[in-house]
């Protein structure tokens, strides 16, 4: 997925109205684009069974909707990347339920469709605690790391780190903490 295949139907749009382009539109797109069209692509992809296009085509008409509802990013309405989620997973079940609607035209060939490995609402918790683990202090979240994600014990983290054993045992407890709160904070239950 590219910057231009996003970029096609603004500029599209743009033309139509006969309206130049906004440089704070282009900022919000860029940086929309920028922040959360790799993971929202992996969570389209699971929840299209791996149809790449599908998820590209789906990704596009987030961002867009994103683009129209500047507002419905704003922090104080939470997590810009649930609301985007719920969106992309709302066009993925429109979708669904248009094709069964409709008789089948062409036949997808199964073998070619590859799906990613793990359950959808899995992997939408992954992206949330990813997203909170970014509110962290680089400290505390170097610690965690390594003691949960690489599964190291406090001296071996110690040793990576090259800080003393107590100094990993107080970052990860308080990054743990802090991890919690961050995760309350985007509505998501530890």
């Amino acid at each position: 997925m590219t910057w231009s295949s996003v970029a096609e139907p603004f500029d599209r749009r743009r033309r139509v109205r006969g309206v130049a382009g906004d440089p704070d539109d282009d900022a919000l797109l860029r940086g929309l684009y920028a922040a959360h069209a790799g993971p929202l692509l992996g969570y389209v992809l699971a929840l299209t069974g791996g149809d790449r296009g599908r998820a590209e085509d789906v990704v596009q008409e987030t961002l867009l909707r994103a683009w129209q509802h500047p507002e419905a990013l704003a922090p104080e309405r939470g997590s810009p990347r649930a609301w985007l989620a719920t969106v992309a997973r709302n066009l993925v079940r429109d979708g669904v339920r248009a094709r069964r609607s409709r008789p089948v035209e062409v036949a997808v060939i199964a073998e070619e469709a590859v799906a990613p490995t793990g359950d959808p609402e899995a992997l939408l918790l992954t992206w949330e605690v990813l997203d909170a683990m970014e509110a962290l202090s680089p400290e505390h979240r170097a610690a965690i790391v390594e003691t949960y994600v690489y599964g190291r014990t406090v001296t071996q983290a110690a040793q990576v780190l090259g800080i003393p054993a107590g100094t990993v045992k107080s970052r990860t407890y308080y990054g743990l903490r802090a991890l919690r709160l961050a995760l309350e904070e985007r509505g998501v239950r530890p």
